[in-house]
C-alpha cells in the first residue's frame, strides 16, 4: 500500500443511508479472489442498465463528478455481509476516503487494512459536505492522517476518530502482516535473549 499522509481531493456525495456491501458490490462479482477490474463493478446495479450501458442520472457516470476521490456516504454505510470486495471495489473506483456519520464495523475495518480511510464526523459537517458536493462538483476537502483532521473549503477543521494501530500501518504504508515484518530485528533479539523454556526436538 502507499502510505497515507495529507491529501486534497474531489468530493463527491451518494448520501443513502444503509448502503449495504451488495450495493456497493452486488453478489455475482464476488468468484475473484483478484482485486484487478472490481472497480468496474463498483455500485453496478446502481450504475448501469440491463445491457450494460451507464445510467446517465447516477451521480458517479455525471462527467462533473468525474475524477472526485473522496465519497460522501449516507448514515450506515456499509453495512451488511463481511465482503471484503466492497472496500476493494471502492477503492479500484479510485476513492481514497469515504465519509459518513456511520460505518458497519466490518466494512471499516475491512477498508483501514486496505488503505482506505473511513471517516466519521458530526450530523453537520455531513450535511455541509453533501450540500457542497450538490452545488459545486469541483469542490476538494484536505484529510490530514497525522493530525486526523479533514479540512473543509472554508477552512474549518474536522477531527474524526481513528485507532492508533490502523493508523500507524495506514501512515507508514503497510499491512498487519507488513508491520510485523517491520519488526523481525526485534523479534529475533527477543527470542535471542529468552532461551527456549520447552525442548521441542527431545
Amino acid at each position: 500500500m502507499e502510505p497515507i499522509k495529507q491529501f486534497s481531493r474531489k468530493i463527491v456525495a451518494l448520501p443513502i443511508n444503509d448502503t449495504d456491501t451488495d450495493q456497493i458490490i452486488p453478489a455475482r462479482y464476488l468468484k475473484v479472489t483478484d482485486k484487478a477490474g472490481l472497480g468496474q463493478a463498483l455500485f453496478a446495479d446502481w450504475r448501469y442498465n440491463a445491457d450494460g450501458s451507464p445510467k446517465e442520472d447516477f451521480v458517479l457516470n455525471q462527467p462533473d463528478h468525474k475524477g472526485a476521490s473522496i465519497l460522501i456516504g449516507g448514515h450506515n454505510f456499509g453495512c451488511g455481509s463481511s465482503r471484503e470486495h466492497a472496500p476493494w471495489a471502492l477503492v479500484g473506483g479510485g476513492f481514497q476516503a469515504v465519509v459518513s456519520t456511520y460505518f458497519g464495523d466490518i466494512f471499516k475495518s475491512n477498508s483501514l487494512k486496505n488503505g482506505m480511510l473511513p471517516i466519521m464526523v458530526d450530523e453537520e459537517t455531513h450535511q455541509q459536505l453533501i450540500s457542497l458536493a450538490q452545488e459545486d462538483p469541483t469542490t476538494s476537502v484536505t484529510i490530514d492522517l497525522a493530525t486526523q483532521t479533514l479540512t473543509l473549503p472554508d477552512g474549518r477543521g474536522v477531527k474524526f476518530p481513528i485507532d492508533g494501530f490502523s493508523k500507524e500501518c495506514l501512515l507508514n504504508g503497510v499491512d498487519q502482516l507488513g508491520y510485523l515484518m517491520n519488526l523481525d530485528d526485534k523479534i529475533a533479539a527477543y527470542e535471542g535473549s529468552h532461551p527456549a523454556r520447552v525442548n521441542t526436538l527431545a
